[in-house]
């Protein structure tokens, strides 16, 4: 009887919180029959979330509206997320972790991995809108994911899309005149909800419906994470990604310069994942154009590319410490001296007479060799990619 007074009382508020109060009226079968009538259900929302602070904060902005919100996360080969983190013996103090299912275990979210990696090829190979700064295609890849995930939303009955996007902070896909690129290229038009800076943009289609509230949203802009980082501390966040990091390597420099060599080196612009993967490890050096040297930086990337061996002349130091170096393009007899030289010098034998090594071809063949180390000034600046 209580409940049926309430109802009665204050049915809008009742509505919105109904959903709440049912569980614990699951053997009172006739009077929750009655409520359900009462009690819409939840709107439901996906986000696309890539690990950082502000997807994280826009999704719990929503979720603290009664929304039910689950995760998307766009696996492009490219992210960051804890893959040199977890390979590099040197960054013990970085979490070893993937910070995109981290969020979503931290706001109790179910979180949605897809591969997109063949699909997001003709993003990066021909992007419509170009690059940034480097080889990053942003706003292309942007209406790519929100495009993606309104085919998600159409596909499993969900409600809107959720974005942690800020107006004016990034220089290429979050300017004011490019959101609303986003939202047309990608489909989503008005199902597109920006929580972090909503106020600033034309009410969505879920602001206008009353499923969520625009006063409780935020008018966020600039390249400033300090409102994030407060809004974080209002809801007792403490942990998360470092906010004025990026999650994508094609926005940095030295990534993008190792792609395009490798686009060069092939005489085209095509890559498979095995490519992308290994310009993240050790350090490349291009001592002639048609082959590249790979050399482990430490033990934890000299173990990660042990898996690559089979598919890769290289050279393994016998005679000192040192690190695996791969080779990869059309390797002469005649290079391995070199690439030896090289190899040597970042090495514990870089100040001996000689070190030796075992020469592995790649059609399996071995020999030996032994090599004077180069010294620094013998290593051209413009070996490095």
């Amino acid at each position: 009887m209580h409940y049926t007074g309430w109802f009665q009382e204050q049915p809008q508020l009742a509505a919105a919180r109904c959903h709440h109060e049912l569980s614990g009226l699951v053997e009172f079968v006739p009077m929750k029959r009655a409520l359900n009538e009462h009690c819409p259900a939840p709107r439901r929302a996906v986000a696309l979330i890539s690990g950082g602070l502000d997807s994280m904060l826009a999704a719990l902005v929503v979720q603290a509206q009664g929304v039910h919100v689950e995760g998307l996360n766009f696996f492009t080969g490219f992210c960051v997320e804890g893959h040199t983190h977890a390979i590099r013996s040197t960054r013990q103090k970085m979490p070893r972790r993937n910070n995109a299912l981290w969020v979503a275990e931290q706001l109790g979210m179910r979180l949605h991995i897809i591969d997109v990696i063949e699909e997001y090829k003709d993003v990066l190979l021909k992007p419509r809108h170009g690059y940034g700064a480097n080889l990053n295609p942003c706003l292309d890849c942007k209406s790519f994911m929100v495009g993606k995930a309104r085919q998600w939303l159409e596909q499993n009955g969900f409600d809107f899309i959720i974005t942690g996007e800020v107006v004016g902070q990034r220089p290429m896909s979050q300017r004011r005149d490019t959101l609303p690129v986003v939202a047309r290229e990608s489909g989503a038009h008005d199902l597109l909800l920006r929580p972090l800076c909503a106020r600033l943009q034309p009410p969505t289609l879920p602001e206008r419906e009353g499923w969520v509230d625009r006063e409780r949203l935020y008018g966020f802009s600039g390249r400033s994470r300090k409102p994030q980082m407060a809004l974080a501390a209002e809801y007792g966040i403490e942990e998360y990604a470092q906010p004025a990091g990026g999650c994508c390597f094609l926005t940095d420099a030295s990534y993008a310069s190792k792609l395009r060599d490798l686009w060069q080196a092939r005489g085209e612009k095509r890559y498979e994942l095995d490519d992308i993967m290994l310009l993240k490890v050790g350090r490349h050096l291009r001592p002639r154009p048609h082959f590249k040297l790979i050399v482990a930086r430490d033990a934890g990337e000299t173990r990660y590319l042990q898996g690559y061996r089979g598919h890769f002349a290289h050279l393994e130091m016998t005679s000192h410490g040192g690190p695996l170096t791969l080779i990869e393009g059309e390797v002469a007899a005649g290079d391995f001296e070199l690439a030896a030289r090289i190899a040597a010098r970042f090495g514990q034998g870089r100040n001996a007479d000689s070190v030796s090594f075992r020469a592995v071809m790649a059609d399996g063949s071995e020999r030996l060799l032994s090599v004077v180390p180069l010294s620094p000034n013998q290593v051209p600046r413009d070996w490095y990619v």
